[in-house]
């Protein structure tokens, strides 16, 4: 029996004792009711599933109060109109025909025959908020910081409620309309921690989690510390994953050193350096980090400030399921997991060497390729430079060329789910593609790469925490449209709008492909530890203002990627295939 409910079964067995004097009846009943404490809570959703088609979770308007360095001030929310929401009408989906011949008319056009449906989701971050190994002081200290909620936010403390909620959302769409498969694309841990990510695959695998670490403070009476039963995925529904920085770096941002290793199972909250102002400060030891102290029910940062002001080094209860996880170890971690498939597509990869490429067929009787990509960036790149940018070493590339190659030459439908997308962030930024001599192939090269492939329908991703879809639009439009194929990105499970996709590909009767691309809003009860991160992510969205989630037209890269009301966008996305492909589906498909 686990510690927590050991004590909590003691509390109880206590009372009864006591009661005990008063008749044998009431005694057993007591007992019984102690006994039956020991089953955790379940924290079921509202039964009402809709998706953003229908209508979208959209944050009203809230007073100007707290500056984004406040946004611990979580007491203060409510006086200010922080975390208000309603529904609003529902997004319909844009149908795009960007990449399709030009002058394509496209009425009469109709999907005739579903291929495939499929759902991702993403950068659930996974948040051990009592590791002593963290960046919380930064967001209320440097100017930079205090726009980067990944370090530190109000939904930390509910991560795995949110992705418990977003499951069950699943499950309720499956029932309705069966889904085949499911891709998780990267960034499930915080900071590539052991607890993080069995917390995340017992979610999915309907386990009971235990949402604290350490000493486990407010395990007894805390919401968001008390121990669950997740409802787990339908396990009809097969489920792969994809890598991501956040998966193999502490942090998402810096390889896993020495002194890293040793703050995540130390006793001592981390001191460190202002990473935002200067890279090189990390290892400054000028602040203590902090942690957030789980016996308060809004999660106080507690333990965090310039080092000169404590008279020693703060401390926590250590705790030895906070290991750092490398590549390899975090990989096989996938193993040990009771829904499908096996190791959930790391079976298909020598797991021992960190290779975390590899592709699969999701049905046998359907020509579709998926190809899983790891494009973060490697432990030994001897970057100083956060550790987010999009990088394909010679290995990963010349496998890429060869899984695209194989795919055309056999005629397959082929999807590459990466965790990083491409071009859609400006050279500079955090998350574009490594430009540096040890990245195998530059930007440029690899898009032409890719439309060297006419079957490549779809390249999808997470990273950004956006829901954009961007057209690659052929480099022979009117002669090779088929060369042509779209990228699609899911938001965060963390931050707002705390969304999934779900795709739907169709065969049209003009034997073109339809890919219809819905998000949607993870479903949540009143009163659960979810509904209140929902609250919260609004609240956070609506104090800092995280830019790209209302996008003005004048700050987007490109015409093909739209402004995302309430940080949502659908369409429908259309691709004509070559000659040799439509033959191939004419075969196998009639279409009246």
């Amino acid at each position: 029996m686990p510690l927590i409910y050991r004590r909590k079964f003691l509390k109880f067995l206590a009372l009864a004792m006591q009661l005990a004097g008063a008749s044998s009846l009431s005694f057993a009943k007591t007992l019984k009711e102690a006994l039956s404490s020991r089953s955790p809570a379940t924290y079921p959703i509202d039964p009402n599933v809709f998706t953003t088609a229908d209508r979208t979770v959209t944050p009203q308007e809230a007073m100007n109060g707290l500056a984004p360095k406040e946004l611990f001030k979580i007491s203060e929310y409510a006086r200010h109109g922080y975390g208000t929401w309603t529904f609003g009408p529902g997004l319909a989906p844009e149908i795009r025909d960007d990449i399709m011949p030009i002058n394509f008319k496209s009425s009469g056009v109709t999907n005739k025959v579903k291929l495939a449906h499929f759902f991702t989701i993403t950068d659930i971050h996974i948040t051990d908020k009592e590791s002593p190994s963290q960046l919380i002081y930064l967001q209320q200290s440097d100017p930079m910081g205090a726009y980067v909620t990944s370090v530190y936010s109000p939904v930390m403390p509910y991560t795995t409620h949110v992705l418990d909620a977003a499951v069950q959302t699943v499950n309720a769409i499956h029932q309705k309309n069966p889904i085949d498969f499911g891709l998780s694309l990267g960034d499930t841990c915080n900071s590539t921690q052991y607890n993080e990510l069995r917390w995340y695959i017992d979610v999915l695998d309907g386990k009971v989690i235990t949402p604290s670490s350490g000493a486990h403070a407010g395990a007894d009476t805390i919401d968001y510390q008390k121990p669950y039963k997740a409802a787990g995925l339908d396990k009809s529904i097969p489920w792969y994953q994809v890598l991501g920085n956040h998966d193999h770096f502490w942090l998402g941002s810096f390889p896993v050193g020495d002194y890293l290793r040793r703050s995540y199972v130390s006793d001592t909250v981390v001191a460190l350096g202002d990473a935002f102002e200067n890279r090189k400060n990390l290892y400054r030891a000028d602040y203590y980090m902090g942690v957030l102290d789980g016996s308060t029910p809004n999660a106080n940062i507690i333990s965090a400030g310039p080092t000169g002001s404590f008279h020693s080094a703060p401390k926590v209860v250590a705790d030895p399921n906070r290991r750092s996880l490398k590549k390899q170890d975090w990989m096989k971690e996938f193993f040990k997991s009771s829904t499908a498939p096996v190791g959930h597509g790391f079976d298909l990869v020598n797991a021992k060497n960190g290779f975390a490429c590899y592709s699969f067929m999701p049905k046998t009787d359907l020509p579709l390729k998926v190809i899983v990509l790891d494009d973060t960036q490697s432990d030994d790149d001897g970057s100083d430079d956060i550790h987010g940018h999009g990088f394909l070493d010679q290995a990963r590339y010349s496998w890429l060329k060869k899984e695209l190659a194989d795919g055309q030459a056999a005629g397959q439908l082929m999807i590459i789910a990466a965790h990083i997308p491409i071009a859609v962030d400006p050279f500079g930024s955090e998350v574009e593609w490594w430009v540096n001599p040890l990245n195998a192939v530059r930007l440029p090269e690899l898009i032409s790469q890719l439309q060297s492939y006419p079957n490549l329908l779809l390249w999808v991703a997470g990273h950004r925490h956006f829901n954009t879809v961007k057209a690659f639009i052929s480099p022979d439009p009117v002669n090779a449209p088929e060369k042509g194929f779209w990228q699609v990105e899911t938001s965060s499970l963390r931050d707002f709008p705390q969304q999934f996709r779900t795709f739907e590909i169709h065969l049209n009767s003009d034997y073109s492909i339809s890919i219809k691309t819905i998000n949607v809003d993870t479903s949540v009860k009143a009163g659960t530890p979810a509904a209140k991160s929902r609250n919260y992510a609004v609240a956070a969205q609506q104090i800092v203002k995280t830019k790209g989630v209302y996008q003005n037209p004048s700050d987007l890269p490109d015409s093909t990627i739209r402004p995302m009301p309430v940080g949502s966008y659908n369409a429908e996305l259309r691709k004509k295939l070559s000659a040799g492909m439509i033959d191939r589906l004419r075969k196998r498909y009639t279409l009246s």
